[in-house]
């Protein structure tokens, strides 16, 4: 599959910085099947030099001297050319593996070989944790998202009804026209293998029935404003609240939720507020759902929950590609649905969807209170659905973009 034109300033930036003289381990992060190898192989195959790829995929974790066998399978494509690259895919499920590029990279360094590495990885939480115990000043970070709509769009064709439904996984598209057969893909191939190896394979988890009700409850609360005391009451397995915030993290680290903090004025406030649970892809949502595309557009409330979601995950997403925080706002009955932050600029969102009539009142309060840069009301007599789906985390703080 070729990129669409918005993946493809991704893989642009990769080929900008491995034709660069002076260079860094690049390391490419994000969701699983959301196009990390196919860019890293289209770049390859662009910069027509030597190159080695392996992926350390497998049923079980290769050992550390895997790292080391590759690394000198790249070493070999160096003999006789002036540089190679070498691209390890999923390097995080090998143990200890930061410190073993890291004394790798530097025999290189020193030696002055000019081998180009490249790592992939779908677990935020052990690529971060590697990068900062061993391979500080020695990388940079490209980040790569679930699809937005715009993407979908050029690739696919699809309306933004589809894409909220449908949400963002490339891989799932061909199968959209047999709904049953597109949910069991994302229930198995997606779902289950994240949970599985990028969670449960990586990481100790007392009690993996929990995580997988944990997140089950994030994507039928999606959406929502659910403490950790009211989650336990609604699981079967005992848990306490301590338990489920690892669990999140864990969740979150899979690129599959995220718990959204209230905003407050202090960050001690919002690090122990309430979750606004969010599932960054609303295919995670519907496909557990096990409702027809039809079942959904004709309930207007759930419809109006999944466009909600689909909204907080475009935020999130983009957002994060960009340095923007997201939150929600909630004092007595107010509410504001996301709240977005980039150094000194606010900007408070509300997404009105047909089952919400308050949007404007919870704007007013928050604005007497915390004195926005804007507000925006998504969905009539906003800015419509599908403009914003379109739209960059720039547009948000943009002073021509339309205000209530």
């Amino acid at each position: 599959m070729q990129l669409p034109e918005f993946k493809r300033d991704a893989t642009g930036t990769i080929e900008k910085r491995l034709r660069e003289k002076r260079h860094f381990i690049q390391v490419i992060i994000g969701p699983r099947q959301v196009g990390k190898t196919t860019a890293i192989q289209q770049v390859l195959n662009s910069l027509n030099c030597p190159y080695h790829y392996a992926a350390a995929d497998l049923p079980a974790p290769p050992p550390r001297e895997w790292i080391a066998q590759q690394w000198d399978a790249g070493r070999q494509r160096l003999r006789g050319q002036n540089t190679a690259t070498l691209v390890l895919d999923e390097v995080q499920k090998i143990s200890n593996w930061s410190n073993e590029i890291k004394r790798l990279w530097d025999e290189d360094t020193q030696k002055g070989n000019n081998l180009k590495v490249v790592l992939l990885g779908s677990s935020a939480l052990l690529i971060q944790k590697g990068l900062n115990e061993s391979l500080a000043g020695r990388f940079e970070v490209i980040r790569f998202f679930h699809w937005p709509w715009k993407e979908c769009r050029e690739c696919f064709g699809w309306t933004a009804d589809q894409y909220i439904y449908f949400g963002g996984y490339p891989g799932a598209a061909p199968l959209i026209k047999e709904e049953e057969r597109w949910s069991q893909y994302i229930r198995d191939s997606l779902i289950e293998t994240a949970i599985s190896k990028d969670i449960l394979l990586l990481n100790r988890v007392e009690k993996p029935a929990l995580l997988r009700q944990l997140f089950v409850l994030a994507c039928e609360y999606s959406g929502q404003i659910l403490s950790y005391q009211k989650l336990v009451g609604q699981l079967a397995d005992a848990g306490n609240t301590t338990t489920l915030a690892h669990y999140q993290k864990l969740l979150e680290s899979a690129f599959l939720i995220r718990g959204l903090p209230k905003w407050s004025g202090t960050a001690l406030r919002r690090r122990s507020s309430s979750p606004k649970w969010l599932p960054l892809n609303t295919a995670l949502v519907t496909a557990i759902a096990n409702r027809s595309f039809q079942e959904w557009r004709s309930a207007p409330d759930a419809w109006g929950r999944l466009v909600e979601v689909a909204v907080g995950a475009h935020l999130v997403n983009e957002g994060a590609e960009h340095g923007v925080d997201v939150y929600y706002w909630r004092k007595g009955h107010y509410e504001v649905d996301f709240i977005v932050c980039k150094g000194k600029s606010l900007v408070a969102i509300e997404v009105k969807s047909g089952r919400k009539y308050t949007a404007r009142q919870g704007l007013g309060e928050f604005s007497k209170e915390h004195n926005p840069t804007k507000t925006l009301i998504v969905g009539s007599p906003g800015i419509s659905i599908e403009d914003f789906l379109t739209s960059s985390a720039n547009d948000w703080f943009s002073k021509k973009a339309k205000s209530e």
